[in-house]
């Protein structure tokens, strides 16, 4: 049975998301003779005696994941997952487990082009009172998602360009230059960081930072764990200042925290969805990952009215509070859309962040310092297991 990395792609009909978990401390058991993908890491780059040790064991060689010192590996069965497992400077041999993006609205269930309108979230956190000192101009900020959509009136004039990892065949090199959204999550995330000011549609929190749409899930929101290690690889190696994921899993996966860890180290500030599984109880943890990492800036979700829903997680490690109930942004094929989540309030957070960026130069310790302590506080005094620092303020 493969084990599952549920990816959160926010809707209003995730309010009882219940995540299919599976650890990843090791390899499970496959029926006999049955291949499977992993991700193999070692202590050292993979070089070329890796390479030939990963083929004589049976593996053959997918793609490598530079920042992780891995490689993604087809391997015939268990037993050369076993023998791989042993081989000198290996560090760890985990699933390249199948990822998940929740199905959202059905493409055409969108609204066509309205007049231009700021929406009640950008407006909650301020953002249009920023916008006399920063409107995030210049400022690179990548979408780990389901891609952007091209020809979007409302994004095109801050779209700069995008890749692709996703590939139709697991054993096949994927198309760089197929980005564009075929899903409708990654557009509605893009519209809430940097949709342009232009008289139509909405406004953006930073309406003119860069945005680069990283595709990592397919039209069906699915995908692997590797690919988005290769986005988050590709938004080093390419100047990204921002990262937006919105997307996360019950299970830790080691590869992926190292990737978070190291684009971090590399001066990028990543944020991501705190989650959709929430119980109410500020006692109870629900923080997915990757937001449950350290390097990276766990959102939490608000009505207009200020209150968390249920079903925004809770949990120490989140660090910010955002609009993310009823956001209107963009949506595929020129439309727009009406869904709520964790994946909403995250891209309010990185478009406060590119606001941050557009005058200074600033490392992610920095940036948070200064997110935190200019938060508005909501819930119990300081910092909370609901709100973290608190609404984030972009005044």
């Amino acid at each position: 049975m493969t084990i599952k990395l549920r990816v959160i792609a926010d809707s209003l009909l995730i309010l009882a998301l219940v995540f299919s978990l599976g650890g990843f401390g090791g390899l499970a058991t496959e029926a006999a003779g049955q291949p499977e993908r992993v991700i193999v890491t070692f202590d050292h780059a993979v070089n070329e005696s890796a390479r030939i040790a990963l083929e004589n064991a049976g593996g053959k060689i997918l793609k490598e994941l530079p920042l992780v010192n891995g490689a993604v590996v087809l391997l015939p069965n268990e037993v050369a997952a076993s023998n791989i497992g042993i081989l000198a400077g290996v560090r760890s041999v985990e699933k390249d487990a199948l990822v998940f993006a929740l199905k959202p609205p059905s493409k055409g269930g969108g609204s066509t082009q309205p007049a231009e309108v700021l929406e009640w979230g950008v407006d909650r956190i301020d953002a249009d009172l920023a916008w006399a000192t920063s409107r995030g101009s210049g400022v690179n900020v990548a979408i780990i998602d389901t891609g952007i959509d091209k020809d979007h009136a409302d994004l095109i004039g801050n779209l700069k360009g995008g890749v692709n990892f996703v590939s139709k065949s697991p054993v096949k090199p994927a198309d760089p230059n197929k980005w564009d959204d075929d899903n409708g999550h990654g557009t509605h995330v893009a519209g809430i960081v940097a949709a342009a000011d232009n008289e139509i549609g909405i406004i953006g929190t930073a309406p003119e930072a860069n945005l680069w749409a990283v595709k990592v899930l397919d039209r069906n929101g699915s995908g692997y764990v590797s690919d988005v290690i290769d986005g988050i690889n590709w938004a080093v190696d390419n100047g990204m200042q921002v990262v937006n994921m919105s997307l996360g899993s019950g299970s830790d996966v080691q590869a992926l925290h190292d990737a978070v860890d190291a684009a971090y180290a590399a001066g990028v500030v990543l944020i991501a969805a705190a989650g959709n599984s929430g119980d109410g109880d500020g006692s109870t943890n629900e923080v997915i990952y990757p937001a449950k990492y350290s390097s990276v800036i766990a959102v939490a979700a608000t009505a207009s009215d200020d209150s968390t829903p249920t079903w925004s997680s809770e949990g120490e490690e989140v660090e910010l509070a955002a609009p993310g109930v009823s956001i209107r942004s963009t949506w595929n094929d020129g439309l727009y859309n009406t869904i709520s989540g964790t994946s909403m309030a995250s891209p309010h957070v990185s478009g406060v962040v590119a606001l941050i960026l557009e005058d200074s130069v600033l490392s992610p310790t920095e940036v948070r310092a200064m997110l935190q302590a200019t938060a508005d506080d909501l819930g119990a005094e300081g910092h909370d297991n609901f709100y973290g620092y608190g609404l984030v303020d972009a005044e």
